[in-house]
């Protein structure tokens, strides 16, 4: 064999070996900074959140979180993802009512190379990004109506169809969603 191609084979192994091991670090550090241990709160009320979390992270369901703003629903959201079987896989978040409807379809779901003026290139989409991990969807409310029903299509048949696009792929996500307002309520 040629020594100075073994050498850049070991030397290369090597740099893969130590990125393996840096990753696996990164991942322990935001996995101890989000996990439920770190919400402030001894109290009762805290503690059947802090038992519902440890329950809910176990399974692959869907989780809404109420609460008013600044009470910590992305916390609460990060600790389920961060706590379960999902850690090692991302976790998106998006805030609904910050995006007008059509780039929120298009953020979510993706889009093809021209299906709509500026469409350059084919976009992955944040449930496609969030593939075996968790999206969060922070202020659900403020969903269009038309994207409602969209997002009822994902959580039923677990499909995605990207804007423009023709055919659907298959995710597995989980949906962890947030409103500071009362659904039934507003349902009503």
């Amino acid at each position: 064999f040629d020594y100075e191609e073994f050498l850049i084979v070991v030397q290369k192994a090597l740099a893969q070996h130590a990125l393996q091991q840096e990753v696996i670090a990164l991942r322990r550090n935001v996995q101890s900074r989000y996990g439920f241990s770190n919400i402030i709160g001894k109290s009762n009320p805290m503690r059947r959140v802090y038992e519902v979390i440890e329950r809910i992270a176990r399974t692959r369901t869907s989780v809404l979180i109420e609460g008013e703003s600044g009470t910590g629903k992305e916390l609460i959201a990060k600790a389920i993802h961060y706590t379960g079987p999902r850690r090692e896989a991302p976790f998106v978040a998006i805030n609904c009512g910050a995006l007008p409807e059509t780039l929120l379809e298009s953020e979510l779901f993706g889009h093809e190379r021209g299906a709509y003026t500026g469409a350059v290139s084919r976009e992955r989409g944040l449930f496609a990004s969030a593939d075996g991990g968790s999206i969060f969807l922070d202020e659900i409310v403020d969903m269009p109506l038309a994207m409602q029903a969209k997002l009822l299509r994902v959580l039923e048949d677990w499909e995605i169809r990207p804007v423009g696009g023709s055919s659907v792929r298959r995710i597995n996500v989980r949906v962890i969603a947030a409103s500071k307002n009362d659904l039934l309520a507003c349902v009503e």
